[in-house]
């Protein structure tokens, strides 16, 4: 698979680092903090008509959203004014629906709409079998009727060991995977190990990611350590709010009675469809709630 030459010359005038990893199939792109891995599955001249919708689209991701950031830094209120760049209208639609209830903001759902909108630009422009955008854990799917996709998730935003896998068929309408916990890239408020959740869209598992992974929590627990984001990272959309920068000694009423606050946020939230199933993870404790097939090692299962 090549990019050919007119990409290439595109990439060269952009900030934006864009190129095939060894294996000659994935595609790599990054920018600044948004650094994606693409793979696409099909004809090869449609594979590369994909690849290059994908280039053209990234190049301008970046400054798209920093053109808006102040606004997605924003709690988002009912009432708060809708974004002007199609990855920040989709950030905005991810969150709307917790608006009511929690602080929130666009940026809950960042890495899902960026994931999100580089996929349609490659579907629109190929005819592919299936495709992937994994934002850093964030991922959109594309799977054509007859395919399906086998998902591992990870026992921790920053860990390649699974601890179970979900496998996506395309007569399901799971579109979107996210994982959240407080050992992520982004800061989360709760002490889950790892939150995976499957939704109809990317940008929508990213937001409820964050929300559930948010809401496994010990409150005051004198083993949890946490700090005011902004002293953290001054520029973070969370300013003052606590969060979670080290977990210590948890009993197994501890993890158990976390868990179950996770749960009954995720169990909420499937009952209002923004997504289609979660599984919540901590110290080695699993619990799953789900409208779709979700195929697990069986330890330390617990199905709520």
């Amino acid at each position: 698979m090549a990019i050919s030459q007119a990409a290439g010359d595109r990439l060269m005038r952009q900030r934006a680092q864009i190129s095939l990893l060894p294996d000659g199939r994935r595609l790599h792109m990054n920018d600044g903090p948004i650094d994606l891995i693409v793979e696409a599955f099909g004809d090869s001249r449609e594979i590369e008509a994909a690849y290059e919708a994908a280039t053209r689209r990234f190049v301008d991701v970046l400054d798209e959203l920093c053109s808006e950031l102040s606004f997605l830094r924003q709690q988002f209120m009912p009432d708060s004014p809708l974004p002007s760049g199609p990855i920040a209208r989709r950030m905005a639609a991810a969150v709307a629906p917790y608006s009511e209830r929690i602080f929130i903001t666009p940026m809950a759902a960042v890495a899902g709409a960026v994931a999100e909108d580089i996929l349609d630009k490659m579907t629109s422009a190929a005819q592919l079998s299936k495709a992937y955008v994994n934002d850093g854990g964030d991922i959109a799917l594309h799977v054509a009727p007859g395919e399906q996709f086998v998902i591992g998730m990870v026992e921790g935003p920053e860990r390649p060991s699974l601890f179970g896998t979900a496998t996506l068929h395309s007569t399901q309408i799971v579109r979107g995977i996210a994982t959240s916990g407080w050992r992520g890239r982004s800061f989360s408020l709760g002490i889950a190990d790892a939150v995976t959740v499957l939704a109809e869209r990317a940008a929508h598992a990213d937001a409820a990611a964050t929300v559930i992974a948010n809401a496994v929590n010990l409150p005051g627990h004198r083993s949890i350590v946490r700090a005011p984001a902004r002293s953290i990272s001054p520029d973070s959309d969370l300013g003052d709010l606590l969060v979670t920068q080290h977990v210590g000694e948890l009993s197994s009423q501890d993890i158990s009675s976390a868990l179950n606050a996770g749960v009954m946020v995720a169990q909420s939230l499937i009952a209002e469809r923004p997504i289609r199933s979660a599984a919540l993870h901590l110290r080695g404790e699993t619990r799953v709630v789900t409208q779709e097939v979700v195929e697990l090692p069986s330890r330390s299962l617990v199905h709520a």
